[in-house]
């Protein structure tokens, strides 16, 4: 069982609507509306050998903020709980932590520190965001542009030794700025693709209940020095990007770097070239 498998087994309990997105919403009186996002990471399961502490203060404040930043918000505040096997641990974690937050206006506000046998790391960040420009994986219209931000499958290289992209894989940029933009350009829906482009797709699939039929030519593939290119581009995670559809009226004056991978189409499922797109992308087994 993977763990969206085990989330469907609680959709009962919290809610379809309450399990459908990477953040949770609360609409303020003043309209806007406020997002939230949290994320655990373990030693051994998610930060890459190698690592300093710097770097892995940074991505644990960046994997959250980019599930902000695909809701079109602009990151406010983040707390962070780390549980520590070694209390030396501490200050230079934060560091990238502080650092990170910073970079894209949001502060640390508080957390929680415990002994733990192995360092894991629990972030939990929040943003704002207008109520008309609120993005989320629902939303997408037959007819609809499917774009990403970025190259996926960089993160993937950095992982398996193509130094180039380390710094994809170890200090990922999300996406703020673009999200903020994308979303005022009339986005219908968006989401991350750090768990992988093609489950990212099928996530949104999901969420949306349409199709995507994407066109292999308008892929823009990194370049690698080893393995497939495609197989990073389509299954490989890491990458802090943003999938989103947006009527194609919208592209014309959207100042973000982005790729038309094809259109969204009415029936429910990927395709690529024609061909059902394997659903695959990185995940937690039990």
């Amino acid at each position: 069982m993977d763990d969206r498998a085990l989330l469907d087994t609680i959709r009962d309990l919290i809610g379809t609507e309450e399990t459908a997105d990477d953040c949770a919403s609360f609409e303020l009186p003043d309209g806007t509306i406020l997002v939230s996002s949290t994320d655990m990471l373990h030693e051994t399961t998610d930060f890459p050998i190698g690592m300093t502490e710097f770097e892995k203060g940074w991505m644990s404040v960046a994997v959250t903020l980019s599930d902000i930043a695909s809701c079109g918000a602009q990151p406010i505040q983040v707390l962070a709980a780390v549980g520590l096997d070694d209390p030396k641990r501490l200050v230079p974690f934060m560091e990238g932590a502080v650092t990170c937050a910073k970079r894209f206006g949001a502060k640390i506000a508080g957390g929680d520190i415990d002994s733990h046998r192995e360092f894991t790391v629990v972030t939990t960040g929040f943003g704002i965001v207008d109520k008309k420009f609120y993005c989320r994986r629902s939303g997408a219209s037959a007819g609809d542009a499917v774009c990403v931000t970025g190259t996926p499958g960089c993160a993937m290289a950095g992982l398996n030794g193509d130094e180039r992209y380390r710094a994809h894989l170890l200090t990922p940029v999300p996406q703020v700025e673009a999200g903020q933009l994308i979303a005022r350009a009339g986005a219908s829906s968006m989401m991350d693709v750090s768990d992988g482009l093609a489950i990212s797709l099928y996530d949104m699939s999901e969420a949306s209940n349409v199709g995507f039929e994407l066109d292999s030519s308008r892929f823009k593939l990194p370049d690698v020095s080893s393995g497939s290119a495609m197989e990073y581009y389509l299954y490989g995670g890491g990458d802090f990007g943003l999938l989103f559809c947006i009527p194609p009226a919208g592209l014309s004056g959207l100042d973000v770097k982005y790729t038309v991978l094809g259109n969204v189409v009415s029936e429910k499922g990927v395709w690529c070239d024609g061909k059902v797109l394997e659903k695959r992308g990185y995940a937690h087994h039990w």
